[in-house]
């Protein structure tokens, strides 16, 4: 492959490394500089690219950096919640969540999570199920649907609550969004992208953000990548429709370890 070539290839899959690295850190700027961190190391040594497809091998690269540092990169003094948010997430069995989320997000092959964990194929596979056993059991919250198809919304609804999580109601439009949220404060909002009266599920969650503060958000959409830029604010959880209620599960149970509100109960 040239490097033409290999850099075109890796444009293509840089969106959802970068969301999953903001999904396993639980911020955009820590999960781009990890991002950032793993296309040097490719610069330095194309052979880290070597023998897999580009995706797993920049998967690959990414985890073994993730492994060798231990703990998001540091962007200033870690606030409170963000101290509460690690602490809270040393308490899981190592690799748990990384294999998760290759899983559930990223939706790989247990053996391309092997071949990105460098881990036989077996502990992958155990690995994931450690994760959503310990992550199902962690924290329950109050979560906000903001959706316009009734048949998913009632499917939401049905996941979130056999999670043991409360749900404050369903919204279908941007004007709903602001009266449910006023009328009950969620601990997090799962949000579609396009809303029944043409309105924006994102316009919605950022009045919301500006009024109630730092909330977790899950954007569920058909096209992730119109999100996976990098010219704004992401969500660190962005859900493919169609979903599977295993993403849904995974995304909700991790989006609530980085809640800013003090209303979850911990187990």
């Amino acid at each position: 492959m040239t490097a033409a070539d290999l850099a075109q290839s890796i444009s293509r899959e840089l969106p959802f490394l970068r969301r999953y690295a903001r999904a396993l850190t639980g911020s955009q700027t820590a999960g781009d500089n990890y991002a950032a961190a793993t296309l040097e190391a490719i610069l330095s040594d194309r052979s880290l690219m070597a023998g897999e497809e580009t995706r797993i091998a920049l998967f690959r690269t990414f985890h073994a950096i993730w492994q060798s540092s231990g703990q998001p990169v540091e962007t200033g003094a870690a606030t409170p919640r963000e101290a509460r948010v690690q602490a809270h997430l040393r308490t899981l069995t190592p690799n748990s969540r990384e294999a998760l989320l290759l899983r559930t997000i990223e939706e790989l092959r247990y053996d391309q999570i092997a071949a990105v964990m460098q881990c036989p194929q077996s502990e992958a596979e155990q690995l994931v199920q450690i994760a959503l056993d310990e992550m199902s059991q962690a924290v329950t919250g109050k979560v906000m649907i903001i959706e316009d198809e009734t048949i998913i919304a009632m499917d939401l609804k049905g996941i979130v609550q056999a999670m043991g999580h409360g749900v404050t109601g369903v919204a279908r439009t941007h004007r709903a969004a602001v009266e449910l949220a006023q009328r009950e404060r969620p601990d997090l909002i799962l949000a579609d992208i396009q809303l029944a009266d043409g309105s924006s599920g994102i316009d919605a969650v950022n009045e919301l953000l500006a009024d109630m503060g730092d909330l977790p958000v899950i954007f569920i959409t058909a096209f992730p990548e119109r999100l996976l830029t990098g010219d704004r604010p992401e969500p660190a959880f962005l859900i493919s429709k169609p979903y599977s209620e295993e993403q849904v599960c995974s995304a909700v149970s991790q989006a609530m370890f980085f809640a800013s509100t003090e209303g979850l109960t911990v187990s």
